[in-house]
Formats: C-alpha cells, structure tokens, sequence
C-alpha cells in the first residue's frame, strides 16, 4: 500500500530580548524550505510566530514605514543571569494562546521543522518548540538555523528539539523527511546551484508587506566579528535575469513594492552582477523600492554604482562602515580606507541620494572599544553628512574575535549564549546605561 504524503509543518519562532523590531526581517531560509517542500509536493503549514499581522492583533497598514514595523510585545521574567539589568524583557511576536490555537487548526503534522536566528534569542526557540511538543506529542520536532548552527551543543541539549541540523537545510530536509517518516521523493533541485531553487515561499505570510531577496550566498571578506564565512562557507550566485524575474513575480502577482536584499556582498564583482541585475530592473520599470539592511560594501561604491542604485530606487542604503579608526582598521577587516569613504560618500551625494537615505552602522561594544573610539566614528560620519547608525557588537562563536571577547566579557559567554546579547553590551567592562543613552542622542542630527 502506497503511504500517505507527510503533512510537514514549518515554525518561525517568538524572540525573547529586551528590544526587538522587524527591521525587513523575514525567515528567508524557512520560507525558503517551504518553497522547496511545496515544489515536491508535501502539504505544509507555516506558523510565524511573530507575525504582526495576525488576525487577532491590532492589524497596522503593513505598508507603512516601506514594510517595517513594531512587534507585538508580552512582558515576560528575564533570563535569570540578566536579572540585574535594568530593562524590561519581552516576549516579540503574537500571544501565547494564539499560537497554540493556530496550531490546534492545523492538521496534525508527521514532522515538525523550527528555524532560528541569533543565539541568544534561544529561550523564544525553546518556549515555540515546548508548546509544539504540548499540541503535537508525536511529532518529530527538528531544528536548524543559525543558533542551531553556532551553537550545535547548546542546541542539543536544552532547545527540546529531537534533532538539532547544522548548515544549510536545503542540502537536508528531502532526506530528514525522509529519515522520520519513511516517504522518499526524487530531488528536483541542485542545492548547489540556486538557479534551481524555486522562489522563497513569502505568499505564505498573511500580509507581504516586503519580500526578502538574497542573489547571493557566502561572502569574499573574512571579517574577525563576523560569522558568515562559517555559517555559509561555500560562495554562490544567481544569475541575475533570474532574480530580476522574482522580483518580476511578487511585484505582479502580489503588488509587492519593497524589497530588501539579504546579501552579505550585494556589490562583489558588481560588473558581472548587480550593475546588469540593476540594470535590467531600470528598463523594467516596476515602480519598486529597495533596501540593503545587511549593509553594502563601500569600496564597490562608485559613482557607476551610486547612479544606478539610485535609478533603480534604493531607499533606505546602509553601508558597512563599522569604525572611522582606519588606522587600526586590519584588527578588525579589510573592507575600506579612508579615501575610499570619503570617496563613496561623494559618489552617493552626486548621484542623488539624501542624509536620510544613506546610513554607515558603526560597531559598538568591541572587545578593548573605547567609549571614545565610538564617539568620534558617529561625529565623523555625521560631518560627511550621512546618518550614523549603532550596530551594537553580539560575540558570535566561531569568529576570530571569540576568544578575545570571552576573555574580555563581564560575562560567562561560553556558559550560556544568552550573555552574548548585544543590549546589555558583554564586552564593555565599564558599561553604563547613561552611555547607551548619550551615543544614541549623538547619532542625532
């Protein structure tokens, strides 16, 4: 007798942080396994848990501020090596009995598969996969993600998962499938290849309010606070036609007007990419906007690339600056001088882009940083007349600047992955909320 095609459910977890906001955040690499599992024909229920357009919410025009928005917060208990802080700690994402509910409506899965994102949201990880666990008892619960990722051990032995997968789930999930259920399917993709990968599955949201676009994977630079060459070691590309084709998709299927990109080096080798990418968006004319909250690399911005970015009606530009310390600049990565900024920043103004289009984040929090480093990089980049924007340093296993920010850490970040949290900066030994405080007031204009 043939066997019953598995009913696969997809689970996009709640955060649980002192702050969180849906900065075109969106579980690319789950909507993307739903899409795979779609194309071979498994029936799947997707469940975000922090989706902000939930029926049950106070549903806000999805369309405003270019897609973002606030979640939904729950005050909850802080983790109890945070009590200390003097913060509020929330739940991010739709009620508790919402999300059991919604589960309750599904029909019952053979096989559960929960994402994750930073490693020290684990806690949200770990309530989503105890409440499945509750509804579904039978059901084989997987996790995979970036903290599962990074955090392989951990993961194991507290997130609740029966199987905790590390890399990209693509390359596994047709035979996880298969492993928990017994039902096997011919692969119809090439994971190495992601022209053959069908487009990310973001018609499974209630509302699209933006649409993720990654035309790339892996990155050239070997940044020491950054994990991406771990997480994504091998580099790949899309053609771009192919991509300007998915954008073609959701802007005429769904009305989709923004699009943020998910790359890590969207400019690499710009002429045999993004510029004919780009290029090809102009002549399509879709009245789109786009957005780079991964930030691009400043040294491929040239005044060919600052016009047709902005031709192609970039909106929200953000740069991977990090430090205006260019002299010791090496101990951090190799990705732009001096000139080569101030370069950029002409090449952009030239083009046509505005102060509160363009912004460079800035780290803050490094191991050894001083307060000072931080304040002079913010009044630098304010005076070359583009918004400073904080990115506050999260210690991330698996990076060269790891056993620097252990030893240096206030913390135990070997102990417990809820320490590396980047609001309560784990690295600054002399940290003070009134610090906080003034670098936010001085990236004002």
């Amino acid at each position: 007798m043939k066997r019953d095609i598995p009913n696969i459910l997809l689970v996009n977890p709640w955060i649980h942080d002192f702050a969180a906001y849906d900065f075109w955040a969106k579980p690319l690499g789950l909507l993307t396994l739903a899409s795979i599992l779609r194309t071979h024909g498994f029936p799947i229920t997707y469940t975000d848990c922090l989706d902000r357009f939930h029926p049950k919410s106070l549903r806000k025009d999805p369309y405003a501020r270019y897609g973002r928005g606030p979640y939904l917060k729950t005050r909850i208990p802080k983790p109890c090596g945070l009590r200390d802080i003097p913060r509020n700690f929330s739940r991010y994402g739709i009620k508790k009995e919402w999300f059991r509910e919604d589960l309750l409506s599904a029909s019952e899965p053979d096989a559960v598969f929960v994402t994750s994102m930073m490693t020290y949201w684990y806690p949200g990880v770990q309530e989503t996969i105890r409440i499945i666990k509750e509804v579904f008892p039978n059901a084989p619960v997987v996790l995979g993600g970036i903290y599962a990722t990074l955090c392989r051990d951990h993961a194991r032995k507290y997130s609740g998962a029966d199987e905790v997968v590390t890399g990209a789930g693509e390359e596994q999930i047709l035979k996880l499938i298969e492993a928990y259920t017994g039902f096997s399917v011919t692969t119809a993709f090439d994971p190495d290849d992601l022209n053959t990968y069908p487009f990310p599955a973001s018609d499974l949201q209630r509302e699209i309010a933006y649409v993720p676009i990654l035309t790339s994977r892996g990155c050239p630079f070997s940044c020491t606070y950054c994990a991406s060459r771990f997480l994504n070691p091998k580099r790949m590309r899309r053609d771009p036609m192919q991509v300007v084709e998915e954008i073609k998709y959701w802007r005429e299927k769904y009305g989709v007007r923004d699009f943020a990109f998910y790359d890590d080096a969207l400019l690499a080798d710009a002429e045999h990419h993004a510029i004919p990418l780009l290029e090809e968006i102009i002549r399509s004319d879709l009245g789109v906007r786009f957005h780079t909250p991964n930030a691009i690399h400043i040294r491929e911005i040239s005044e060919q690339t600052a016009n047709i970015m902005f031709k192609a009606n970039f909106r929200a530009l953000r740069m991977g600056l990090e430090t205006t310390a260019f002299e010791k600049r090496n101990e951090l990565d190799r990705k732009v001088t001096a000139d080569e900024f101030t370069r950029a920043v002409s090449c952009l103004k030239q083009a046509g882009f505005t102060s509160d289009q363009m912004g460079a984040y800035l780290l803050a929090g490094l191991p050894g940083q001083s307060v000072r480093s931080v304040e002079e990089s913010v009044e630098t980049v304010k005076k070359s007349g583009i918004t400073p924007v904080l990115a506050y340093y999260t210690p991330i296993p698996h990076t060269s600047l790891w056993k620097q920010a252990v030893a240096s850490s206030r913390y135990d970040l070997e102990s417990d992955p809820v320490f590396a949290n980047n609001a309560i900066f784990p690295c600054w030994s002399k940290f003070s909320w009134e610090t906080v405080s003034r670098l936010k007031k001085l990236t004002d204009f």
